[in-house]
């Protein structure tokens, strides 16, 4: 029993950053509907700009704040001058560029900063605390949790209960009669964008103390948290953040009592039955929308 808590409760925290990389995939497909290939890379490339103003002697709280600014920068150059000018045209069209910066980021991120792996530090221990006999969480398996949930809180705020949310929400339903009303579609779009890289920012820095930092470190957890965001639905933020949970939790069952190797397929075998159970996730409340 002892066991099964310290296993559950390490899977909440690793199922978290997970929910933050659903959290991105989700921003940006109900804006857009295209899935960002390249939300890991754009994690990966903001957390080794992190990486280096801790190596030139800066803070974790400087380095910190730093891949959530260059992320959220980094997302709406991505949208304004990359996806733009393919928005309209068939959707192929925008998943093949989502593909280009992924390839991109990675070969630049390997030119830039080379391809050995590198330890990145934890701001808080990651030495777990005992009640009795069970191993709970650690302090920065806390900073996680809190992390991911206050930015998932300041998201719904922000699409709930703002004039800016609103009309993102409206320009992600309906562009063309947003527009009529006199929303500035573009920009809302280009603001989904960054506020998504923002989160998946916010997923590569906190996993990169459990995982050595590599131009391709951010590629299994891009994995599950896009098999989060399509389990909880693509166009549910609360999907996100319960598929990322849930997976968590089931991929630390898997490693503790089958064995690591069977994490990756045990998420695809839930992936496949979901989808065969409901296509559109346990979460999604539509089943087409366009913008």
């Amino acid at each position: 029993m002892d066991r099964f808590l310290s296993v559950t409760i390490s899977g909440l925290s690793g199922g978290m950053i997970y929910a933050a990389v659903a959290l991105s995939l989700v921003l940006i497909w109900r804006a857009t509907r295209v899935v960002n290939f390249a939300q890991g890379a754009m994690a990966m490339f903001t957390t080794y700009l992190a990486f280096t103003v801790l190596e030139h002697g800066g803070s974790y709280w400087v380095a910190f704040p730093i891949a959530l600014l260059t992320g959220l920068v980094l997302g709406a150059f991505v949208e304004r001058v990359l996806v733009r000018p393919v928005e309209n045209g068939p959707p192929l069209n925008a998943v093949v560029v989502t593909l280009g910066v992924f390839i991109f980021l990675q070969g630049l991120a390997g030119l830039l900063f080379g391809g050995r792996f590198r330890s990145f530090p934890a701001p808080f221990s990651n030495k777990n605390y005992n009640l009795g006999n069970v191993s709970t969480v650690s302090p920065f398996e806390i900073f996680i949790v809190l992390s991911v949930a206050l930015v998932a809180a300041l998201l719904f705020a922000l699409f709930q209960y703002t004039d800016v949310g609103l009309r993102m929400r409206a320009a992600a339903f309906s562009g063309e009669v947003a527009r009529m009303l006199g929303v500035r579609v573009g920009r809302m779009l280009t603001l989904g964008w960054a506020l998504a890289a923002v989160a998946g920012s916010l997923a590569g820095i906190l996993v990169a103390p459990s995982v050595f930092l590599h131009p391709n470190n951010m590629d299994g957890v891009f994995v599950f948290g896009f098999t989060a965001a399509v389990i909880g639905g693509l166009d549910s933020p609360v999907g996100a953040i319960v598929g990322g949970l849930g997976l968590g939790v089931l991929l630390s069952y898997v490693a503790s009592y089958a064995g690591g190797d069977l994490q990756t397929l045990s998420a695809l075998a839930v992936l496949v039955f979901i989808l065969m159970v409901k296509p559109n996730g346990l979460f999604s409340t539509t089943a087409t929308r366009r913008v």
